[in-house]
């Protein structure tokens, strides 16, 4: 019997912080990076293939949107060669890209389907947003409610149907935000849920939710849905959040389903970390969908 040929991984970085109100994020792709050489986890099969710089544009929308169809166009070829990948990124705009790309890799619209493992919604629109700040829109933006420069961005816009949309993790958001999930009809997995059920089962039903109507799926962490004390290194924490080893440990079990594309993870904070914890527990993270 012959040895299974292990899948290639495709490491992405995206060292922007231009949609978030603490920029610092745009340095944590390149400290993975550096990270990611000295522990030797980039090797075989695991490539660190880019990484991706914002552009000069016009504004901040403006450098998001480029960034973000480079960062399309770049996840859409890792699928299409049949690698998984790992988007390792500053803000979660990037959001905007990576699942915008991969759902153009699918042959089938409407396919994807997308666990969000956050502490925030991430789903305001220009006008309900407090801040103004990118990387509270990437999940209505792919739910086509965004900012139209990044809602429309793809040419399957909307990215996402709801009904393939699964929140876990979430603790801290606007009641606008809520209002809009909940008349779309995207199911969220409070921190209660998860202290109630267990990350594990949470995890497993967020899952089969997602794949209930698609073909393929991904996961896209924001770190800040770590409880701080596992993750310091994040631009906005909020306290109460999720354990790092149990993510670890419920990521891998998600990983195994070979319907999984790949996974993201995004604002990693180096001027916030502490003896590197963050950086090892999102590259932890990133290694599971190693096989």
């Amino acid at each position: 019997m012959g040895v299974a040929a292990l899948t290639i991984v495709d490491f992405i970085g995206v060292a922007s912080g231009v949609g978030a109100q603490d920029r610092g994020c745009e340095a944590g792709p390149e400290a993975l990076h550096a990270y990611c050489l000295q522990s030797h986890l980039c090797e075989n099969p695991v490539k660190w293939l880019t990484t991706l710089y914002p552009p000069h544009a016009q504004d901040d929308l403006h450098t998001i949107e480029l960034l973000c169809r480079s960062l399309a166009e770049q996840v859409q070829r890792s699928v299409e060669a049949a690698h998984r990948f790992a988007v390792l990124s500053g803000d979660h705009s990037s959001a905007v890209g990576t699942w915008g790309g991969a759902a153009a890799a699918l042959a089938v619209p409407d396919a994807l389907g997308l666990i969000w493992v956050d502490a925030h919604m991430d789903s305001h629109t220009p006008a309900t947003s407090p801040s103004g700040a990118y990387h509270g829109m990437p999940l209505a933006s792919l739910l086509g409610r965004g900012p139209a420069a990044l809602a429309q961005l793809s040419a399957r816009a909307p990215v996402l149907l709801p009904r393939n949309v699964a929140l876990v993790g979430v603790r801290s958001f606007e009641v606008e935000e809520r209002a809009l999930l909940s008349d779309l009809g995207v199911h969220i997995y409070g921190m209660g849920e998860v202290q109630k059920r267990g990350l594990s089962a949470v995890m497993r039903a967020a899952q089969a939710r997602v794949t209930q109507h698609s073909a393929r799926f991904g996961v896209s962490i924001d770190l800040d849905a770590v409880d701080p004390g596992d993750a310091p290194g994040v631009g906005s924490p909020a306290q109460g959040g999720l354990s790092g080893s149990e993510l670890v440990e419920a990521l891998k079990m998600v990983a195994s389903d070979e319907r999984l594309l790949g996974i993201e993870i995004s604002e990693y904070n180096p001027a916030h970390d502490v003896a590197q914890k963050t950086a090892q527990l999102a590259l932890a993270l990133a290694n599971t969908i190693v096989r």
